[in-house]
């Protein structure tokens, strides 16, 4: 089996009334080589979910769920105390993601409840970190005490490209 494209690069969607969004470019490609449909058609799968512990969403490819469940596990053996009981919070917060289809374009509708979870409005940030992609109200991501600043200045620079202020 080839390695799986790493997600790298960001970029600003643009959201629309019902939740539609496109991935940028550089994310679309590799989530396109890791989520093949299987009628060789343009577009796939995306799996979208809110993310452990920052105010944003999370959204991989099909495939890493397979990673994403090795590593729950190992966090719930972990997490076994002297009684033998694990915490059931870590598979009921780790499986909350919803696959959803994505176009040839990279559009794809946002579901709900991630979407109000991150605050996402009008605009999202995209930011890809090798294995997921974080999807980000700019405005939370801006004012997020400890954001690397990097990250910050990529959504500025973004958002100033799309005449979006922040």
């Amino acid at each position: 089996m080839a390695a799986r494209a790493l997600y790298q690069g960001g970029g600003i969607g643009l959201v629309d009334d019902k939740g539609r969004v496109s991935i940028p470019n550089a994310l679309r490609t590799a989530l396109a080589a890791n989520s093949p449909r299987p009628d060789g058609k343009d577009g796939g799968t995306i799996i979208v979910s809110v993310h452990e512990d920052q105010p944003c969403l999370v959204a991989y490819d099909p495939a890493y769920l397979t990673d994403l469940k090795v590593e729950l596990d190992r966090r719930v053996e972990l997490s076994r105390g002297p009684d033998g009981k694990t915490d059931p919070n870590i598979l009921r917060d780790g499986a909350n993601g919803e696959p959803v289809p994505f176009d040839g374009s990279g559009r794809f509708i946002m579901p709900g409840f991630p979407r109000f979870h991150a605050g996402i409005g009008a605009n999202a940030f995209f930011w890809g970190t090798f294995n997921t992609i974080e999807v980000w109200d700019p405005r939370t991501l801006v004012d997020m005490p400890g954001a690397p600043p990097r990250m910050v200045a990529a959504c500025r620079y973004h958002c100033g490209e799309k005449g979006i202020a922040l």
